[in-house]
């Protein structure tokens, strides 16, 4: 089996992901298809695309729930999911041919798709749900953290971070290096109380999650009810003739 570096650098790179401004418009998704189909790897396939029984091999993805706060109106939280690229990776340690592996550098988890025998094994073992099998390619993928856009100087500087990142409108996706203390990612964590997903499983992940701010609003509160007051008393003009047509009828 795969063994974890054992020595790595104090550089930790990955995603802070705000779930209070994630607004669920799928962009990073289909940013992140667009780009790893272009550009790293083979394609990632998809099968029967427009037939009636759909799938395809996506690397984030991005799940809504709703959830019932203790006082106050229901929330509709959108939550992306994408490897984690966890310290302590248990599909790294589980790969039988060191397909699955994780840099020294910069703790990035990767796969060598040339090494990859398409066994399924790295899936069982994330606790995450992060292992796609593209079943055209025979071979497991994941997210790569855009690895080839973060160190590409051929790009322009603003470019140079994850296409999800670079892609989502709201800002709710951030990236930096979550080992220093004193980046952006790891102050906006300190901040706004940043937290690993299941962390009593021991993998201890380097993206973290934003949890959602709560909402001040008044539980008798009928957020409905300023669209269902008429528009106009009267109408007025052409409107206003048909209204009185119609009455006739």
């Amino acid at each position: 089996m795969t063994t974890l570096p054992k020595t790595t650098s104090a550089k930790k790179l990955g995603l802070v992901i705000d779930l209070d401004t994630c607004v669920g418009c799928h962009a990073c998704v289909v940013s992140c298809k667009g780009w790893n189909t272009e550009n790293y790897g083979a394609p990632l396939s998809d099968q029967d695309p427009y037939g009636s029984d759909p799938s395809g091999t996506f690397l984030n993805r991005v799940h809504s729930y709703e959830v019932q706060p203790e006082t106050g109106p229901a929330q509709l939280i959108h939550f992306p999911k994408s490897c984690l690229h966890c310290e302590d990776a248990p599909c790294v340690t589980v790969c039988p041919t060191g397909a699955s592996y994780k840099r020294a550098e910069d703790g990035i988890v990767l796969v060598n798709e040339d090494a990859c025998i398409g066994c399924g094994l790295c899936a069982w073992a994330c606790p995450y749900g992060a292992r796609e099998m593209d079943q055209a390619a025979g071979v497991m993928k994941k997210c790569t953290l855009c690895v080839d856009r973060i160190y590409n100087d051929n790009l322009p500087e603003e470019d140079r971070v994850p296409s999800c990142v670079r892609t989502c409108p709201s800002g709710a996706r951030h990236f930096g290096d979550l080992g220093d203390d004193t980046s952006e990612v790891s102050q906006l964590v300190a901040a706004r109380g940043g937290m690993d997903l299941m962390p009593e499983l021991g993998t201890k992940p380097v993206n973290k999650y934003l949890p959602p701010r709560p909402k001040d609003v008044p539980a008798d509160l009928d957020i409905l009810a300023p669209y269902l007051e008429p528009v106009s008393g009267t109408q007025k003009g052409f409107l206003g003739w048909l209204d009185k047509a119609l009455e006739k009828l």
